[in-house]
């Protein structure tokens, strides 16, 4: 097999399409080494990954505190991320993208200092640590920590690590969906479909005696076509994205992600745009659960309460929903594509419950939300790189299941909107008020889905809408394309969900 230093991998990784060619490996197997979180033997191999031990990480972490801080945090990070690209039958890009550093954070009070640097070198760590460090201004001889082997779950277990994985066993799975679409409907006339998936390496090293390590997967298949009937063209696509290897592209799966993207696309064919105005909305299972992520789950993260911007500031233990709606925000589920063995700051990671039984519970915390209302990390400190500070941060963001079923919640509409997808929305999160665009859906005639719909939008505000969810069904669904949120500049990979679940109304803008 093909092997390569991993500094000459990291100075050439760049040059992308000659490297994607082939499957690498380092020094260390990774097969080996890096395939899931384990006991305290791993760790060795983390280190000699970073070319780091525990006196030089324990040597940063003083002179990063000797001004004075109250915590600092050490975040080592390697990501190795590959692309694909098929438009019209054929694969016309291919890419590889090499990050690797590690960012040093000083914490006092409520004030974060932080620095990074690409070159994990002492020379190199010292200064960064040395400007982090100025964020306080009292002198202080600060003993150098003993850091103790933090064993985390395996929540994202898989069988074959991206490395192993060349670019030529990827191409025929594009093209298996390229020629499925096509075959599936002769009004296909464009495809096009990107294949990307990464591996990061992370060791984050704590002042408060801490130290742990992960290895996260990802896979994602985007696929989109172009489809034409009588001089009119529509567009649409789906996509599967989780915490997995290769094996969770099985024939099923990718069957699935075309049709679903044929589906959605010739049934715009038939799409009307409704009267708008306030109506009941039936919220699809699954996809739709964006609505509750945007509308509702940002304004739970804490740094917006403690910050006295969120809606949600001076709700907490007071009631915001009927009896049956339970929200969680959860990093445990299996595969997902928000799930994470352990946070960005070293935190566990748990289910933790924002609404229970219509009551909300608790707000999602990292590190100084946690300080500042005396309660525990939730484990939801979560940062997009090593160039970047973490923050309050969604894992998988969903509705639990509730009484009703998806067919009597249907039945209970005489004229509303089905909705299946949604893109494009626009949440501010002080007031909670929203604007989503209705990708895909139904209108609902005499509880009965009846014609598709195109080009409305949907107007509202999340904590109004919560107080309307009037049925909850019991047929929970987690979105298998997951999504990247965005948020204060950086982006953060999640997932979401829903049971189907009906809001007795909202503003539907369509024709006046």
């Amino acid at each position: 097999m093909y092997q390569i230093d991993r500094r000459k991998f990291i100075k050439t990784g760049l040059s992308g399409l000659a490297l994607a060619a082939v499957p690498l490996v380092f020094k260390l197997d990774p097969s080996k080494a890096f395939a899931a979180p384990g006991g305290n033997g791993m760790l060795k191999d983390y280190y000699r990954h970073f070319e780091v031990d525990e006196s030089t990480i324990r040597k940063i972490m003083s002179i990063a505190l000797d001004k004075g801080g109250d915590y600092c945090d050490l975040y080592f990070q390697h990501r190795i991320g590959n692309w694909i690209g098929l438009e019209d039958k054929t694969v016309n890009q291919a890419y590889t993208t090499i990050d690797y550093g590690v960012g040093i954070r000083v914490v006092k009070g409520e004030q974060t200092g932080y620095s990074f640097t690409e070159e994990i070198t002492p020379k190199a760590m010292e200064l960064a640590a040395k400007t982090a460090a100025n964020i306080a201004n009292e002198a202080k001889n600060i003993a150098p920590v003993e850091l103790t082997y933090h064993k985390t779950p395996n929540y994202y277990p898989i069988k074959t690590i991206w490395e192993d994985v060349g670019i030529d066993r990827k191409i025929p799975y594009l093209q298996k969906i390229n020629d499925r679409m096509f075959d599936k409907d002769n009004r296909v006339i464009k495809s096009q479909i990107w294949f990307s998936n990464s591996s990061d390496y992370i060791l984050i090293a704590t002042s408060d005696g801490k130290i742990v390590h992960d290895y996260r997967p990802m896979a994602s298949i985007y696929c989109s076509c172009t489809a034409e009937e009588n001089g009119k063209r529509e567009q649409n696509g789906f996509t599967l994205s989780a915490r997995q290897g290769m094996e969770y592209f099985t024939p099923e799966n990718l069957n699935y992600l075309a049709d679903e993207a044929v589906r959605r696309t010739v049934n715009l064919f038939k799409a009307v745009k409704p009267e708008g105005g306030e109506m009941p909305v039936v919220l699809e299972a699954g996809r739709s659960g964006i609505l509750l992520h945007e509308a509702i789950g940002h304004g739970m993260e804490a740094d917006f309460n403690r910050k006295g911007i969120s809606i949600y500031a001076d709700k907490m233990n007071k009631k915001v929903a009927e009896d049956f709606v339970s929200i969680v925000d959860d990093g445990t589920n299996l595969n997902e594509r928000g799930s994470i063995n352990v946070d960005d700051e070293a935190n566990d990671t748990e289910k933790t419950f924002l609404v229970r039984d219509g009551v909300l519970r608790s707000y999602l915390h990292d590190r100084i939300s946690a300080n500042y209302y005396k309660v525990n990390p939730t484990g939801n400190g979560r940062r997009q790189s090593f160039r970047h500070m973490p923050m309050p941060r969604m894992r998988n963001t969903y509705m639990l299941p509730g009484p009703h079923k998806r067919d009597e919640i249907i039945e209970s509409v005489k004229n509303g909107l089905y909705a299946e997808a949604f893109s494009n929305g626009e949440v501010h999160i002080g007031a909670g008020d929203f604007t989503f665009y209705v990708k895909s859906g139904y209108l609902i005639e005499n509880g009965k889905l009846t014609k598709p719909v195109k080009d409305i939008n949907i107007i509202g505000n999340g904590p109004e809408v919560l107080t309307r969810v009037e049925m909850v069904a019991d047929d929970l669904k987690l979105a298998e394309s997951g999504g990247t949120c965005g948020k204060n500049g950086q982006w953060a990979p999640v997932s979401l969900g829903l049971p189907t679940i009906k809001v007795s109304s909202i503003t539907v803008g369509g024709i006046s």
